[in-house]
């Protein structure tokens, strides 16, 4: 029981938003009024506390997501805090994945900025319930309403306003809690650690009624105890009112929006509140779902600490050389010491230790348990995205996705001597961060680094050198390409050949023909011959993978392919090796003969810039082959949205720098491919 009680009682959540809308700068006020912390750290300073990493001080950005916990009415809430910028959306995803509830911030001023709408979406995919926080009420030009109508038009959300603004820019003052009808105004003094409710001021009274209105019409569509007393014109209690709203948000069915300003220390204690008032515990979540290891039967998992262990490892990290998982304990309980099996790899693992982090500061615990959040080491062998399990219990729960890296940058040592550590770096970085990989060139004998950006690249280079004393010169960044076909080709391909004194034989017959874009690779089997095994098939579907991993135009992976195996020759001499070879043979000569061309990343930027600039911009965008999708005015700047492909768009931000005096900003992230 006291389990089950400890479970109704916490709260995972994470803090998701667009690159500066003031996530850390929450997270920090968070811990500071829970007690967490003594002193507030800000961002600007480079003293956050979620911001450890060197890079992220000198940046003031935030790019790995870290991982807290602390203490509000009784609930224990674990907090992590993920990056803004789309070069470490693998952040985001992976918390995501672990998370039963989320916040999202959005700035007063920016509303629903691109960067924002991808980190919502994945939220959504994961069925994440969230609130909604809006944050910089106190800068010029803050508009609550635009901010609350963005978040219909571009998020689908139905946003549930609990709360006004008392004031903006620089007379924001306080808020109207429109469930108590009160006003709510912060102590300057004590740096909004007290605050006091106080009757709504007169001249926001017509406002806070009709939005109190707005509050019950919204709740009554979604909540039928809350419609019979709304129609019948019943008082509903606030009790019964927070009890609707919970059960909304867990649903999905709406988004409550709150709102403050999180540097002037105000709005945050009602933030707290709602987490613990409108989050899902891990009991009130579905129980997680996965299938058995040896078949696609499904198994849940119910958030229980006496049911059979398990857990998903969802990010990796090199701690002074040694090697944490961070892992989120879906069920059952998981002790110091124990073995545990590693379900996807089949694999046993022990656990060394156990951690409860606060950032990068850690705290040794004996056991953890179903809905903890928790670091362990010992794990060798574990890499994100694995499941952990009993091993008289296996279950395999879904994995997580990772987007392919879409730059390169080639790399070498300063010294000839550091070759080996370099790639011994390299593979500790690649088990951290999914999204990074590395290679050698076969032709060159070049080291490959590749990522989701300049900046995800620059950073990597920046962690050889400082914690890994690796000095590297780097090459200029190269795009990923992609290959694929324009007309479908059928080819027959028959490899005969006599290896240490064995004869192999296979013969097969595909087609191959081009799928729309961002289909992927399929393959289809209609081979009527008796005799092709199941072996021999496998080897065939083996044979066509590794022709699609590089192409025949300039040795990219092929997309957007469907393989139809049509016809097989089987022999006595035949075997899965030739099979294997045929199939390869087949695919790079089927796809020689069906025109096959280049196609390269197209990235969708969004600009922003003030409107006496926005000529030069746009010219500029031309320039590089952008097309331009829309144009919105957001006040005294304008919005521009474009499709430019990756290879333009290397030092742009120093171009618009240039274009507009150091005015304008952009974010881009990967579209989809297209013909180069």
């Amino acid at each position: 029981m006291a389990g089950s009680k400890k479970l109704k009682l916490t709260r995972n959540i994470g803090i998701i938003a667009h690159i500066d809308a003031g996530k850390t700068t929450v997270t920090e006020r968070i811990l500071f009024y829970t007690g967490r912390v003594h002193k507030m750290g800000e961002v600007h300073d480079g003293e956050a506390t979620m911001d450890w990493m060197l890079e992220e001080k000198e940046r003031g950005i935030t790019i790995t997501s870290a991982v807290t916990s602390c203490q509000w009415r009784g609930h224990n809430i674990n907090i992590i805090d993920t990056p803004g910028h789309v070069d470490f959306t693998i952040e985001v995803e992976r918390s995501l994945r672990v998370l039963d509830g989320a916040i999202g911030v959005f700035c007063a001023v920016g509303g629903v900025e691109p960067q924002s709408e991808t980190v919502w979406h994945q939220a959504d995919r994961y069925r994440v319930p969230k609130i909604a926080f809006i944050n910089k009420m106190d800068r010029i030009g803050a508009d609550h309403r635009r901010a609350v109508q963005m978040m219909k038009e571009r998020l689908g959300a139905v946003p549930l306003v609990l709360q006004l603004p008392w004031g903006s820019e620089d007379r924001f003052t306080g808020v109207i809690d429109l469930l108590r009808m009160k006003a709510i105004q912060w102590e300057e003094e004590t740096l909004g650690a007290e605050y006091e409710e106080i009757p709504i001021p007169p001249d926001l009274e017509d406002k806070a009624s009709s939005y109190r209105e707005l509050l019950l019409e919204t709740l009554a569509d979604k909540n039928d105890l809350v419609m019979e007393k709304y129609l019948s014109e019943e008082k509903i209690t606030i009790q019964e009112l927070k009890q609707a709203i919970r059960q909304a948000t867990i649903n999905l069915d709406l988004v409550p929006v709150l709102c403050g300003s999180a540097l002037k220390n105000k709005g945050i204690q009602p933030l707290i509140d709602a987490i613990v008032d409108f989050l899902p515990s891990p009991v009130e979540i579905p129980p997680v779902t996965g299938h058995l290891p040896d078949s696609n039967e499904e198994e849940t998992r119910p958030a229980r600490a006496e049911a059979p262990f398990s857990a998903l490892a969802f990010k990796v990290m090199m701690d002074q050389g040694r090697k944490m998982t961070f892992l989120r304990v879906y069920s059952g309980t998981v002790r110091v010491g124990e073995t545990v099996y590693n379900s996807g790899k089949q694999v046993r693992e022990r656990v060394a230790r156990l951690l409860k982090m606060h950032s990068n500061k850690r705290e040794r615990i004996d056991q953890a348990s179903a809905g903890d959040i928790v670091a362990a080491m010992g794990l060798k062998l574990t890499t994100t995205g694995d499941t952990l399990c009993a091993e008289s219990k296996p279950i395999l729960l879904e994995p997580i996705r990772f987007n392919d890296p879409v730059i390169s940058v080639a790399v070498e040592p300063r010294k000839v001597q550091d070759h080996d550590r370099l790639l011994d770096a390299l593979g500790k970085l690649s088990d951290e961060d999914p999204t990074f990989r590395f290679r050698i060139d076969d032709e060159t004998g070049q080291t490959v680094i590749s990522g989701m950006g300049e900046l995800h690249l620059e950073i990597i280079v920046g962690r050889l050198e400082r914690e890994f004393h690796v000095q590297t010169n780097q090459g200029k960044p190269q795009v990923v390409y992609r290959e694929t076909i324009t007309e479908p080709t059928i080819h027959e391909e028959v490899f005969q050949r006599e290896i240490a004194g064995q004869q192999h034989f296979a013969g097969i017959k595909i087609e191959i023909a081009p799928l729309p874009r961002g289909a992927g690779n399929r393959f289809v089997d209609h081979c009527p011959n008796p005799d092709l095994s199941e072996d021999f098939l496998q080897a065939i579907m083996e044979g066509i993978s590794e022709g699609e991993a590089a192409g025949v135009v300039m040795g990219y992976p092929v997309i957007d392919v469907k393989t139809t195996l049509l016809e097989a020759q089987v022999k006595e001499t035949s075997d899965a090796m030739a099979f294997k070879v045929a199939a390869t043979m087949a695919f790079k000569n089927a796809c020689s003969k069906a025109k096959p061309l280049l196609l390269e990343p197209i990235m969708k930027a969004e600009v922003l810039v003030p409107e006496a600039f926005t000529g030069e911009v746009i010219n500029d965008l031309n320039t590089r082959q952008g097309k331009i999708e829309q144009i919105v005015s957001k006040g005294p700047v304008q919005v521009l949205t474009a499709t430019v492909p990756l290879s333009r768009m290397f030092g742009y931000s120093t171009a618009l720098r240039s274009a507009s005096q150091g005015r304008g900003t952009f974010t881009m992230q990967f579209s989809h491919y297209d013909r180069a």
